[in-house]
């Protein structure tokens, strides 16, 4: 498959590294699941990986139709244990998460945000978001790795496909703003 954005909504892997079928994650697990989406952009792993994890609040400033605000609420920038408090539109909604900055590896690129309150606190139990930027094999750029961890509060809850579209625009999003500064 040679896109540049990959969605992985009904496929996983087993621990042994196998493709498993949705059936058999729903059959260990109604509740519980995991989306994955590969974006690849233009800008650098570090850069990509700077905007979220010293400068969210310029996050708004890359997709202002889908980020309204990125406010500090405890700790300081860049550290782990900081909590954040995001303004977004998601599905024509204006919507809240308060995060936890949970784990930074600037060696990898990668951060991870646990959500505490806000709007998917109202369908799920646990939201985490895991971002991690790596370079694109033979040549510039990065590809985007986005993974989404939730447990729904019960089966009548849809999986948060339409968040993967969002992550995809809004990755384009920082990453126009960020090729066009340099």
């Amino acid at each position: 498959m040679h896109c540049t954005e990959k969605y992985l909504f009904l496929k996983a892997r087993s621990c042994y590294n196998q493709e498993i079928s949705w059936s058999e994650i729903m059959a260990s697990s109604v509740l519980a699941g995991k989306l994955e989406t590969d974006v690849e952009i233009k800008a650098s792993p570090q850069q990509f990986h700077d905007m979220f994890s010293n400068k969210p609040h310029h996050v708004h400033h890359t997709c202002n139709d889908k980020i309204q605000g990125c406010d500090l609420h405890e700790g300081d920038w860049g550290t782990v244990g900081s909590i954040v408090c995001w303004s977004y539109v998601h599905d024509g909604k204006a919507k809240k998460a308060k995060e936890l900055v949970e784990a930074i590896d600037a060696e990898k690129n990668s951060i991870t945000f646990r959500v505490l309150e806000g709007d998917l606190m109202k369908e799920y139990k646990s939201f985490s978001i895991t971002i991690q930027a790596s370079p694109k094999s033979g040549g510039q750029g990065s590809i985007v790795h986005w993974t989404l961890e939730y447990e729904k509060l019960h089966e009548g809850i849809s999986h948060p496909e339409t968040l993967l579209q969002f992550v995809v625009d809004v990755s384009k999003g920082i990453d126009s703003y960020l090729t066009q500064a340099n």
